[in-house]
């Protein structure tokens, strides 16, 4: 570094290998089987699992074994700056909606054995309170904490016999923000990322999905090593958040 640089600062004074502030409030819906109120510092979302005695009728039709497992996402009018039009004021949600909901069941799926689930659907529920960047991984690890809830419920009221998970899963950003790689980013820093990446991972480090672009900027296979090395390194300390959070919202 030259006398004229100046060293690399985030914009709230984090390391680059700094998660936000997480924070989990379980029991937040009553009316839920489980649910947590997520917070990643001012990105806050309510994730609230509920069951369903019985299958999709794809299911039914086609004879598919056990149960399923799916989720709903969306984003309160009050979460942004500018007010966001609620998907039902338009007759339909729109794409970017369709592909987080589709991204937390997947995720969730993933590390679940649905053929232990019979006959049963679980929906996870995922409501973004205010959104401050990363509200898709913020949903994937509120959703896996909310769903774990109630199925441990299920075992405990004699429901069913065994835990269909097969791992834990949670969510977290990276990115190249200002030249440096960073993790966890926040609405100013995300905005303004040359590379953006989501990364989905079981507590026991298995990739579940990847998702990683350049804006308007490409990146080498160095850089995505980098990205994929601050996010592991992420993921292992927010499952062990999950893991507090669980064990808090059985008692």
């Amino acid at each position: 570094m030259t006398d004229t640089q100046q060293p690399f600062t985030r914009p709230d004074g984090r390391a680059i290998d700094q998660l936000r502030p997480i924070s989990f409030e379980t029991g937040i819906a009553p009316h839920a089987l489980g649910s947590v109120l997520v917070s990643f510092e001012k990105t806050r979302v309510i994730c609230a699992a509920s069951i369903d005695d019985r299958v999709p009728g794809w299911m039914r039709s086609q004879k598919v074994e056990g149960g399923w497992m799916t989720a709903e996402y969306s984003m309160l009018p009050y979460s942004t700056l500018d007010r966001k039009q609620r998907d039902i004021s338009r007759g339909k949600a729109d794409g970017r909606t369709i592909e987080i909901q589709r991204l937390i069941g997947r995720s969730l799926r993933a590390v679940f054995d649905l053929k232990k689930l019979t006959g049963k659907t679980i929906w996870i529920d995922c409501d973004v309170l205010q959104a401050d960047g990363g509200t898709r991984t913020a949903s994937i690890t509120g959703a896996y904490v909310a769903a774990q809830i109630a199925i441990q419920k299920l075992i405990a009221d004699g429901k069913l016999a065994e835990n269909p998970f097969t791992d834990s899963v949670a969510a977290v950003s990276v990115g190249v923000y200002q030249g440096t790689p960073v993790l966890d980013l926040n609405y100013v820093e995300d905005k303004d990322a040359t590379v953006d990446a989501n990364l989905v991972m079981t507590g026991s480090g298995k990739y579940v999905e990847v998702q990683s672009s350049g804006e308007e900027a490409t990146f080498t296979r160095e850089d995505l090593d980098t990205l994929l090395g601050l996010g592991a390194k992420g993921i292992a300390e927010i499952s062990a958040l999950q893991e507090a959070a669980i064990a808090e919202g059985l008692k």
